[in-house]
């Protein structure tokens, strides 16, 4: 994409969301901060980001992050309408999952020795609860939460001195996952499936939220997860026949297509009826790996009435998309670089690095449409006739 489209697009999108901040210089910083989360800066922090800018000092940017006045949460209101605009599909899947930031200390808010997927061990760092977009056009993050642990929430002072807002009380990473999704179907984000894996699925209040506003969901769960009328999930599967196993792709990898074997099996009917017929399923999905036929994974899914086999394995496969967006806002616009120790800091530097990344995703969905109607074109244009007359060839006018 040349570069005056994609100055004039950042343009756009930055006007978009300065109403949100009430000074100009607020504006012009904000402005800065953006334009090095997406630039070649090393690592962006408040200092290299102001070198990058041209300031002489950090103090304007780390303002901006702590005591300006302005709301985080507008601003994600704004970017969920931007991407709706630029990824939005009504096919559009919500996803769910946790990432952890590494951190030394005790003072970061909500910050501890806890589990951390992306390490993959228990580490001392904080953990944030995103919500991604992801539709045929592209993926980007669209929400987040801090999770506040216990040792957090049972210490007023140590969360004043954080300037966690009053009366934040403790909520599990469930109940913070259930604060995103409503509020992304509050959006304009066109959601027709919610995904997330079994740390999320496992919960029936989740599942339940779900079913009763009537969007789809394929949810991994644990091999354990009791199934109204038919057991421990993994008993019922044991017991299905081979030839119930179907081989399907769940969307490109790096390696290529991830082909897995797949089992499906629809539930009892339930209460969801439009006259006699039922508006909804719900399934018992199971992925096994080919190489290794032990290795199982299960879901559940809640899927509109005719829904086949092969969508419940695409939506299954859509789950990876977060860990592809976390890793390219984390690398290309510098989410987990920030050196704010305070919770609106958080929010705030979260916010604009999750701007930035959906910035970059709109760019790249722009670029795949615009080479995809250029091959459109080029497929479909007229061709000239070309005939043998003696010893040369002659065009007639094209068709």
């Amino acid at each position: 994409m040349r570069p005056d489209v994609w100055s004039a697009e950042l343009e756009e999108l930055l006007v978009r969301i300065g109403h949100r901040f009430g000074r100009v210089d607020l504006r012009r910083r904000m402005r800065a901060y953006v334009h090095g989360l997406l630039g070649p800066v090393g690592r962006k922090n408040s200092w290299q980001l102001a070198e990058y800018a041209g300031h002489h000092a950090p103090a304007g940017l780390q303002h901006l992050l702590s005591r300006a006045r302005w709301s985080p949460d507008e601003v994600r209101d704004d970017l969920q309408e931007y991407v709706a605009e630029k990824l939005g599909d009504t096919a559009g899947v919500l996803i769910i999952d946790d990432t952890g930031f590494i951190k030394k200390g005790t003072v970061s808010a909500g910050v501890q020795r806890q589990y951390s997927g992306t390490a993959g061990r228990t580490e001392n760092c904080q953990i944030g609860v995103f919500a991604a977009y992801a539709s045929s056009k592209g993926r980007a993050l669209v929400d987040r939460e801090l999770y506040l642990p216990k040792s957090w929430t049972c210490d007023p002072d140590r969360c004043a001195e954080a300037k966690v807002p009053d009366g934040r009380a403790f909520a599990t990473k469930g109940d913070l996952a259930k604060a995103v999704i409503m509020r992304a179907l509050a959006s304009p984000l066109p959601i027709a499936w919610v995904t997330a894996d079994s740390a999320y699925g496992q919960e029936w209040r989740l599942r339940r939220m779900l079913e009763e506003v009537g969007v789809g969901y394929v949810l991994a769960v644990p091999k354990s997860q009791h199934v109204h009328a038919i057991g421990r999930i993994d008993f019922a599967i044991a017991q299905a026949p081979e030839d119930a196993w179907e081989r399907h792709s769940c969307g490109a990898g790096a390696k290529g297509p991830r082909v897995y074997d797949w089992a499906a099996a629809r539930l009892p009917a339930i209460d969801d009826f439009d006259g006699d017929e039922p508006t909804h399923d719900r399934w018992v999905l199971a992925r096994r790996s080919l190489a290794r036929p032990d290795e199982i994974a299960y879901y559940l899914a809640y899927a509109p009435a005719g829904t086949g086999t092969a969508e419940l394995v695409r939506i299954a496969g859509t789950r990876w998309a977060i860990e592809e967006a976390f890793q390219a806002a984390k690398n290309e616009c510098g989410l987990d670089q920030y050196e704010v120790r305070r919770y609106p800091g958080w929010y705030r530097h979260i916010t604009l690095a999750m701007l930035a990344h959906a910035f970059l995703a709109a760019m790249a969905a722009a670029a795949e449409a615009e080479r995809g109607a250029a091959e459109s074109v080029q497929a479909i244009s007229p061709r000239s006739r070309w005939r043998k007359s003696g010893d040369s060839w002659q065009l007639a006018a094209p068709r």
